[in-house]
């Protein structure tokens, strides 16, 4: 009878953590969508571009925006409503896409086309190893996270220095430390998942939101990161 019961618990559990990562997975797709239409959008219109990509002012704005976003659900999503927390996902989707309308202004549709491809089969490839590993990747992730530091410190850095060989190591470094990430959160949320209440519609919602975001920006960057070292600008 206890066998039993254990069973059915852990069939729960498998559950409970699907479900949790289906609608993870699917506001994250929901949020690209979103941001590839409104990058799409502004990089169609002269307007838009001249407005958003031609004035310095409303370039930091939307940048600060994007960050105060990130913080904001980062830290306070468990205090928020379902709704207020998707709603402010689908905003930092959308302002992240007009922010990205200027690859399309640097490089060739081509190149944007493969390099999301590639990003696409990466990020898939890392999910399931993610998903399906039993090794402990926390030790993984935590070097990720130094990794990344040491990138963000080193392209502040190259700002000044304005060198190609650094940039070209910075980006092969951001591709090793973006997908070695995207393993690590999938593994982390999945984890996750199978602690999330049954039959709590709003903390499974809010799990998920935050769960997509950290999916979109592992997606995101790794893009950006393929983008540069592969794609060539139009020059």
């Amino acid at each position: 009878m206890s066998v039993s019961t254990r069973d059915v618990t852990q069939s729960g559990v498998i559950s409970t953590a699907s479900l949790y990562m289906r609608h993870v997975y699917q506001w994250m797709t929901a949020g690209l969508a979103l941001t590839t239409v409104v990058a799409f959008g502004v990089a169609s219109s002269p307007e838009l571009q001249t407005a958003l990509l031609g004035n310095t002012i409303i370039m930091i704005l939307l940048i600060v925006a994007q960050f105060g976003l990130v913080i904001a659900l980062s830290a306070a999503v468990h205090k928020m409503s379902a709704g207020t927390a998707t709603g402010l996902f689908m905003l930092y989707s959308a302002l992240t896409g007009a922010t990205l309308s200027s690859i399309f202004v640097v490089y060739p549709i081509g190149s944007i086309a493969n390099a999301f491809l590639v990003t696409t089969g990466t990020f898939l490839a890392m999910s399931i190893y993610g998903t399906v590993t039993k090794r402990d990747l926390t030790g993984m992730g935590n070097f990720m996270m130094m990794g990344l530091i040491g990138i963000i410190i080193a392209m502040l850095v190259n700002i000044f220095l304005q060198s190609s060989m650094m940039d070209f190591i910075i980006s092969c470094l951001g591709v090793i430390i973006f997908t070695g990430l995207t393993a690590y959160d999938t593994q982390k949320l999945r984890q996750f998942g199978e602690g999330m209440p049954e039959g709590d519609s709003v903390a499974v919602r809010r799990g998920a939101i935050l769960g997509a975001l950290t999916l979109y920006l592992d997606f995101i960057n790794l893009f950006l990161m393929m983008l540069r070292l592969f794609g060539g600008s139009r020059d």
